[in-house]
């Protein structure tokens, strides 16, 4: 299996997995920040929407309100699991202009300048080459569209990311991972330099520094299920996933939120 296709394997096996976890109402800034993103685009009615590892909404949901029944958003992602959650809640919302499917984002083959807006968030740095990716992306909109790319900026989830890890490194140190994709695009100057090798300039970068409450430590073991933890805490027999479990929350004793920074890229074409 070539780099490509393990990357694709390992983020749609991690978020099936946590899909019963990953709409849970501690995990609300999934749909908050793809909320925001889709915010700052000015959608218009009528316009169609191309929505890249949409997971269970976040983005495409509020994307089809604002173009109306006339206007179309096409929704994708890996993890079938995410896509039949949001299937479901466009289908309670009445959204029928909305279509889910499971795909590869490098893989839709539209023709060039078929769509109004491309949106991805969260999920451009899943592709080991970020910049192709991209550059697909730009490809399929038509001139005078926009590209929103939403990634995270620095100290993800701390301390309960570095909490996690240190428990994991206790029971499994071969799982411990020596960085995360997201670090090469989070900061401006990093999200900046990877549109730039897609040939993308001019790009508006707004870092947004933020926090999400925690209840109790256990608020922080229901988003590490529902996220691209899990993949990590799939491959622990039951035992040793709850010392983890265990060792992890008490790390955390006391904590009241953890680090949400984001950073939302628009570009006009």
């Amino acid at each position: 299996m070539g780099e490509m296709e393990e990357a694709k394997a390992k983020a749609a096996a991690a978020y099936n997995a946590a899909a019963d976890y990953f709409d849970h109402p501690v995990s609300s800034f999934w749909h908050r920040f793809g909320r925001r993103t889709v915010e700052r685009l000015d959608l218009r009615e009528g316009e169609t929407v191309l929505d890249v590892c949409c997971g269970s909404g976040g983005s495409a949901l509020p994307a089809a309100e604002f173009v109306g029944p006339k206007g179309k958003v096409v929704a994708v992602d890996l993890a079938e699991r995410l896509v039949a959650l949001g299937a479901a809640k466009a289908r309670e919302k009445g959204l029928g202009n909305i279509e889910f499917s499971t795909g590869d984002m490098l893989a839709l083959d539209y023709p060039d300048a078929s769509f109004d807006v491309a949106v991805c968030v969260f999920g451009i740095f899943f592709v080991p080459d970020m910049a192709a990716a991209t550059k697909e992306l730009w490809r399929m909109l038509r001139p005078g569209g926009r590209l929103a790319i939403t990634t995270w900026g620095p100290d993800l989830f701390e301390p309960a990311n570095s909490a996690f890890w240190e428990a994991i490194r206790t029971e499994r140190p071969d799982l411990m991972k020596g960085f995360n994709p997201w670090e090469r695009i989070s900061t401006p100057a990093g999200l900046r330099e990877m549109l730039g090798e897609a040939g993308i300039e001019k790009t508006e970068v707004v870092a947004e520094a933020g926090s999400h409450p925690l209840n109790s430590p256990l608020d922080w073991w229901l988003i590490a299920m529902g996220s691209g933890y899990r993949g990590t805490l799939a491959q622990l027999d039951a035992a040793t996933l709850a010392r983890v479990r265990k060792r992890n929350l008490a790390l955390l004793d006391g904590c009241e939120k953890i680090t949400t920074n984001v950073l939302y890229s628009v570009t006009v074409k």
